[in-house]
C-alpha cells in the first residue's frame, strides 16, 4: 500500500466538480489493495494509525458525482466483527461531501476507539448538476436518505470484502444530520425506499442499522411548527410581534395537544403522556438535566426560574444511629433548619421545582426565536421560505410549501408529490410499522437551551421508540444549544455497553 500524508488525504477533498450528466457504471466496485495508510494525531497526543478507502460510489447510477461515494477509514488492529461508526456531516439538509477523519468530534474519537469509520457523502437542497445547459438541483426530498441509505446497503454488499461487521452500524449525526440519523435508524428496509434505490442503482442488500445517534435532531417538519408555537408562544418575544404574527403563532399552538394526543404516548411509569400534563414532564427533564450539572459542579441561577431546597434532604446520622428526612419546617425560627454545630449549611442543593415561563424566557434570550411559522414559512403572512421548503422543492430550485395549514394561508396546496416525500423523511410514521426495521439501541440528544426546533420534537421521538420497545438513552443536556458530538466520554461508553 502507498503511504501519504494525512494532509495529502485531507487535500482530496476538492477532486470532483459538480456532474454535467448521469453516470452509469455496470457494477459497485471495492477494491482491497487500493487502501491508503495514514494517522490522525488526537488531542490526547495519541497518534491513530489507519487505511483510508476514498471515493468509493455506493449507486451505479451516479447522478451527482461530487456527493454519492463514500469514505471508509480502518483502524490498525480492526477485525471482521469490529462495528462501523457512520457519521454523516449533514447539516440544514443541504448536501454533504464524503469527508475524513476529524480529531476534535466523533469521527476521530471512533477510530481511536478501534471502530471502522465510514463517512458518505449525500445530496442535498442546495446540490446541483448541469444538464442540457439547464441547472438541475439534485438533492431535493427524499434524495440526501436514498445516498445515506444506499451507502449502507453497500457496506453490507461488501461487508466480507471490508473489515467491519455491517450488521453493526452506528449512525451519527446532528441537526438535520440528526433527522437522517433518525431516519437510518428508524426506515430500515422499508419498501417505500425500495423502488427509489433500484432506480438509483444501489446494491440489492438491506439497509437497517445496528444503533443510532441522533444529536438535535430537525426532524417531524410538518409537526414542527405548532410545537414551536405551543413552546414558546408566550414568551415575551413573542408577544411583543404584530398582531397578524401572534395570530398565526396562537393558530397553530392551537394545533399541537390533538397531535400529542394522537401519538398515544406513554411515560416511562406506563402512565399516558398526553396534552394535560405534558409541559409538566418537559419541566421534570430539565430539573432532572439540571440537577446532574449541578451534581458535577454547575452553577445553577436561581433567577432561570428553578427553585431549590435549603439542604440535603437526608441528614446522616452522626456516629451511628438513624438518618432523618429533612424537617419539613424551620426548627430555629430563622427560616432555616438548625445545622449541627460546626456544619455548613448547603443552600440549594436539591432543585424542587421549575417556573416554565421564565425558563422559556431564558432560552430565548440566549438566542432570538425562528420567525412564525418556523419551518414551513414560504409566503405565509409575507415571510420569506426556509431552508426546509427548500428541502421539499423541485428539481428546478422551487420551493414549496409542505403542511395543509401554510399552504393554505401561502394561498397554493401540497401536492400528492410533496406530501409523500414529506412522509418518507419523517421517522414518526415508520417506527410502529410491521414492514420495517428500526434499529435497537438509540441516543438521543437536544440542548437544554436548544431553540433550532421545539423540545417536544426529540421528546416525541424518543418517547415513540421507548413505547415499541427500543432501547433509548435520551436527555436534554444542561445549557446546551444547538451543537453535536459532545460529552464524548459518555458516548462512547455508551456505544461501547451496546455492541458487547
Amino acid at each position: 500500500m502507498k503511504r501519504i500524508m494525512i494532509l495529502s488525504l485531507a487535500a482530496m477533498l476538492g477532486i470532483g466538480a459538480s456532474a454535467t450528466k448521469k453516470e452509469k457504471t455496470s457494477n459497485l466496485h471495492f477494491d482491497s489493495a487500493q487502501g491508503v495508510a495514514a494517522s490522525l494525531t488526537m488531542p490526547d497526543g495519541k497518534v491513530v494509525k489507519y487505511t483510508a478507502y476514498t471515493q468509493l460510489y455506493f449507486v451505479t447510477n451516479i447522478e451527482d458525482s461530487t456527493y454519492q461515494y463514500m469514505n471508509i477509514f480502518i483502524p490498525e488492529g480492526a477485525a471482521q466483527q469490529t462495528p462501523i461508526f457512520l457519521r454523516t456531516y449533514v447539516g440544514g439538509y443541504m448536501a454533504s461531501q464524503a469527508g475524513y477523519p476529524q480529531a476534535q468530534d466523533a469521527s476521530g474519537r471512533a477510530l481511536a476507539e478501534g471502530y471502522v469509520l465510514a463517512i458518505p457523502g449525500c445530496r442535498g437542497r442546495t446540490s446541483t448538476v448541469t444538464r442540457d445547459k439547464k441547472t438541475i438541483y439534485t438533492g431535493r426530498a427524499p434524495k440526501a436518505l436514498l445516498d445515506l441509505k444506499a451507502a449502507i446497503r453497500y457496506l453490507r454488499h461488501f461487508d466480507k470484502e471490508i473489515l467491519g461487521d455491517a450488521e453493526k452500524i452506528i449512525t451519527d449525526g446532528t441537526s438535520a444530520g440528526g433527522a437522517m440519523s433518525a431516519l437510518m435508524g428508524a426506515t430500515g428496509n422499508h419498501p417505500a425506499y425500495a423502488a427509489l434505490l433500484k432506480e438509483m442503482g444501489a446494491a440489492d442488500a438491506r439497509d437497517d442499522v445496528f444503533a443510532s445517534i441522533c444529536y438535535c435532531p430537525i426532524t417531524d417538519l410538518e409537526h414542527a411548527d405548532m410545537a414551536y408555537e405551543w413552546l414558546y408562544g408566550n414568551t415575551n418575544s413573542r408577544q411583543s410581534l404584530t398582531e397578524s404574527k401572534q395570530t398565526l403563532s396562537k393558530e397553530l399552538a392551537a394545533q399541537f395537544p390533538a397531535y400529542i394526543n394522537s401519538l398515544s404516548l406513554r411515560k416511562p411509569d406506563g402512565t399516558s403522556l398526553n396534552a394535560d400534563n405534558y409541559l409538566d414532564y418537559i419541566k421534570q427533564i430539565i430539573i432532572r438535566s439540571a440537577q446532574e450539572a449541578k451534581d458535577a459542579g454547575a452553577s445553577i441561577a436561581d433567577t432561570l426560574g428553578f427553585s431549590f431546597s435549603n439542604e440535603a434532604m437526608f441528614q446522616a446520622p452522626i456516629n451511628g444511629g438513624v438518618g432523618t428526612d429533612r424537617p419539613a419546617k424551620p426548627q430555629d425560627g430563622t427560616g432555616a433548619p438548625r445545622m449541627p454545630m460546626g456544619s455548613e449549611k448547603r443552600v440549594g442543593e436539591y432543585i424542587i421545582d421549575l417556573d416554565m415561563n421564565k425558563y422559556l424566557n431564558y432560552v430565548v434570550s440566549t438566542q432570538p426565536l425562528k420567525g412564525v411559522p418556523a419551518f414551513d414559512s414560504y409566503n405565509v403572512d409575507g415571510a420569506a421560505a426556509s431552508g426546509e421548503n427548500g428541502e421539499f422543492g423541485n428539481a428546478s430550485g422551487a420551493d414549496v410549501n409542505f403542511t395543509a395549514w401554510a399552504a393554505t394561508k401561502a394561498g397554493t396546496l401540497v401536492s400528492s408529490e410533496v406530501a409523500k416525500n414529506v412522509r418518507l423523511m419523517n421517522p414518526m410514521y415508520f417506527i410502529d410499522d410491521s414492514a420495517v426495521s428500526v434499529a435497537n439501541h438509540w441516543y438521543i440528544r437536544h440542548g437544554a437551551r436548544d431553540r433550532d426546533t421545539a423540545f417536544p420534537i426529540a421528546i416525541n421521538l424518543a418517547m415513540k421508540l421507548e413505547n415499541v420497545g427500543k432501547q433509548v438513552d435520551f436527555k436534554l443536556p444542561w445549557n446546551r444549544p444547538h451543537s453535536g458530538d459532545y460529552a464524548l466520554n459518555e458516548l462512547f461508553t455508551w456505544i461501547a455497553s451496546i455492541v458487547k
